[in-house]
């Protein structure tokens, strides 16, 4: 990959950490007020057409197989319909900021998985001790709640935004094996698509729709979500994880939970201490040690294959 595109990649992933970050309020804002998995499955599904029209008109891109359908339909069950349905109807019981804790964890997931099927992306002593440290700085904000788990539906949020890390970090590995030779804003609409068409028949399960009201906050967390957490920011992830290794890009899961906790803070008063701000920083210095781990084992690579 030349500069150029290595640039543009990093550029996009910058615009993950920052754009996802804001998703978890906009979504605690929303669920508040309308059915989450129907809410998921409007703001995925309208975002996937809106940019596959993009991408088949004036993109010009070519038409994808059926088979290529199918991968994508199946990368989009695991990364929006369960990654990001099941958030959003756990946020109905737990803070926009904890939601963003609990997913920050993704990227050890995805360190456990490669562990065991991709020798290529194992870890060294720097990655591992980078994200040890990261974690901890994880386990301190999420210890500034340890009261409200005496609540059982704080708990069941808690449990289901645990599975929504474990199947975004399986799908993004496999999709990262599967979208080697095509188009990444393809894939994304695609995904983005059949994500959504898969939470319509959960919502008719789980959701309350004897009383769906287009307040507001529904209709205005609706259209940023499907602009810049859709369309902008899950089309970024989808080409940075084209061109950049699995576990640089989950490097996101650790900047989206301080921009969540802050906006929690300062938009829904939601709790920011002491504790918490000392966790931001080790959770920095977690990503700095990652990222400094990574080039040296580059460095290490590029000198022995000489």
């Amino acid at each position: 990959m030349n500069n150029k595109n290595l640039y543009i990649a990093y550029f996009a992933l910058a615009a993950v950490c920052l754009i996802w970050g804001t998703t978890y309020l906009a979504l605690r804002i929303a669920v508040l007020h309308f059915p989450p998995f129907l809410f998921t499955a409007l703001r995925q599904t309208t975002a996937g057409l809106v940019l596959l029209a993009f991408m088949f008109t004036i993109g010009k891109a070519a038409w994808p197989t059926k088979e290529h359908f199918m991968r994508q339909a199946i990368g989009g069950f695991f990364m929006l319909t369960l990654g990001n349905g099941l958030v959003a109807y756990a946020e109905m019981e737990i803070p926009s900021g904890v939601a963003a804790i609990i997913c920050s964890l993704m990227p050890v997931v995805v360190i456990l998985i490669n562990v065991f099927i991709n020798k290529d992306e194992r870890p060294n002593v720097p990655i591992i001790m980078g994200v040890l440290l990261g974690l901890i700085g994880i386990v301190m904000i999420f210890g500034a709640h340890v009261s409200d788990f005496s609540n059982t539906q704080y708990i069941i949020g808690i449990a289901l935004t645990f599975g929504a890390v474990v199947a975004w970090a399986g799908g993004s590995i496999w999709m990262k094996k599967k979208n080697t030779d095509s188009n990444p804003f393809v894939n994304a609409g695609i995904q983005m698509l059949f994500g959504g068409i898969w939470c319509f028949p959960l919502s008719l399960m789980f959701d309350d729709l004897s009383n769906v009201t287009w307040s507001s906050e529904a209709v205005w967390s609706l259209v940023y979500l499907i602009i810049f957490g859709s369309l902008i920011a899950y089309a970024s992830y989808s080409y940075a994880l084209k061109k950049l290794p699995m576990t640089i890009v989950s490097m996101y899961a650790y900047i989206n939970p301080l921009v969540a906790v802050l906006l929690g803070w300062l938009v829904l008063d939601e709790k920011l201490n002491a504790q918490i701000i000392i966790a931001f920083l080790l959770t920095v210095a977690g990503i700095y040690i990652v990222n400094k781990g990574y080039q040296l084992r580059n460095e290490w690579k590029a000198q022995f294959t000489r």
